[in-house]
């Protein structure tokens, strides 16, 4: 995965974090939703391009 790509999903997840934390202890269920929305893309975002890594490195593999 590209070291650009890994850092912005991990700064949307860090992000996604803070926002839910400071919706919960502010008891506003939006920004906490909004919060949880942005990790769990993240971690989807980042997934994709394991997937895509895997799926490179195999294709690799069956050449030699």
């Amino acid at each position: 995965m590209g070291l650009l790509k890994k850092l912005k999903n991990s700064t949307q997840r860090a992000k996604g974090r803070a926002k839910e934390r400071a919706g919960r202890e502010s008891r506003d269920p939006y920004l906490e939703a909004e919060g949880r929305k942005d990790r769990v893309a993240g971690g989807v975002k980042q997934v994709g391009e394991k997937a895509k890594d895997t799926a490179r490195e195999i294709r690799r593999t069956g050449e030699r």
